[in-house]
């Protein structure tokens, strides 16, 4: 299918696109960096068979406004996926949460106060200690790195995203992920956004991860290169009554390298009691 975002929602900082697909009981679907909702184009039309799937993008990533100025940190982007819930009039969805999108998710849940039906986390940042690799050399250096040429700019990111999945991307993959990147325009936005993801911003909510009440799942590739298993391991620890779940062959890209074994979580129950 031609991937679209067609409704807009306004914020200080610019325009995000957003879509809905389906009908049922509502999930929403949170990317992470340097991805966009375009992760979601196998996932988002099988679950709109029996549900309402809502997807986004992140302010200053994909189809959303990229410019100067914005506020692109998690609790921003938390702030803006709570002001979108509401936008949109849901109550207790169920959410499911990529990368950077967990942790996204989780201060909307835990410091925002807005309320899910049910949490899946996978290949996730959650927290504990995540500034690293070349995340941290983005963070370190990121005027240099705004100042490559584009040519090596763009070897870079197609590399970070290569070393993202661990079977491959299909034909012309690649290209859909790297064309937000691309240009002048594309560069700047690509190191604005890095250079303000920190640390501390789940730091924040850590000591609350035990108070989760609602049922969360854990899913994660056994390959991830990005956030190893420890990460999956640390988060369960954290938040002991979630259910974790490991996908054999698979990396950072659940939804690129098993998009089959990641539909058999999201559609699976959670148990009664939680």
């Amino acid at each position: 299918m031609e991937w679209k975002l067609d409704e807009e929602f306004g914020t200080p900082g610019g325009t995000i696109r957003w879509n809905r697909f389906g009908s049922g009981d509502p999930v929403v679907l949170v990317h992470g960096t340097p991805y966009s909702s375009y992760l979601w184009r196998d996932i988002a039309p099988a679950l709109a068979r029996t549900r309402t799937v809502y997807v986004f993008d992140h302010l200053g990533f994909g189809r959303s406004d990229q410019r100067e100025g914005q506020d692109l940190g998690l609790a921003a982007h938390a702030r803006n996926f709570a002001a979108l819930l509401d936008h949109w009039g849901l109550d207790g969805p169920s959410v499911v949460a990529h990368d950077i999108g967990g942790a996204v998710a989780l201060r909307t849940l835990l410091l925002e106060k807005r309320d899910y039906r049910d949490l899946t986390l996978f290949d996730a940042v959650s927290g504990g200690d995540w500034e690293r690799g070349l995340f941290r050399l983005i963070l370190e250096q990121a005027d240099v790195f705004g100042r490559l040429p584009e040519y090596a700019h763009e070897a870079l990111v197609a590399a970070h995203l290569r070393h993202a999945t661990h079977v491959g991307f299909r034909p012309g993959v690649l290209d859909a992920h790297l064309a937000p990147w691309r240009g002048a325009e594309g560069q700047a936005a690509f190191y604005r956004q890095y250079r303000q993801i920190r640390q501390a911003d789940t730091a924040a909510y850590e000591g609350l991860l035990g108070d989760i009440s609602i049922p969360v799942r854990i899913v994660w590739g056994r390959e991830d290169r990005i956030l190893p298993p420890e990460y999956a391991r640390w988060l369960h620890e954290h938040v002991p009554h979630a259910e974790l779940h490991w996908i054999e062959g698979a990396g950072h890209l659940l939804q690129e390298d098993a998009p089959g074994q990641l539909m058999a979580h999201l559609t699976a129950g959670f148990p009664q009691g939680v």
